[in-house]
């Protein structure tokens, strides 16, 4: 039963940068890149390269807009994205359970 529900785990959030950007978005409408990058303490590199991971699952999409003459790009999770992470939550937490009996 432990095998099964660690197979169960989603691959994509198992990094504590993937993580924290899931948990981000799942808690506010959209994140900024900046804010991201100081919240997770990364580098541009490091969170575009986790990002662009989220992005191709489809698990979050991209929001580019103007602000004065700079550009914001911001993020919001996509309803798949809501739902793998919400199961990944789930078989953690079964996880968890499990191993307290």
């Amino acid at each position: 039963m432990v095998k099964e529900l660690i197979d169960r785990l989603n691959k994509q959030f198992e990094n504590r940068i993937r993580l924290g950007i899931m948990s981000a978005l799942m808690v506010n409408d959209s994140v900024d890149f900046l804010a991201l990058k100081e919240l997770l303490d990364v580098t541009d590199g490091n969170l575009a390269s986790h990002v662009n991971a989220l992005e191709k699952a489809d698990y979050i999409a991209v929001k580019k807009e103007f602000v004065g003459k700079k550009t914001r790009t911001s993020y919001v999770v996509t309803n798949l994205g809501r739902k793998e992470f919400v199961q990944h939550l789930n078989t953690l937490e079964k996880l968890v359970k499990r191993n307290k009996k």
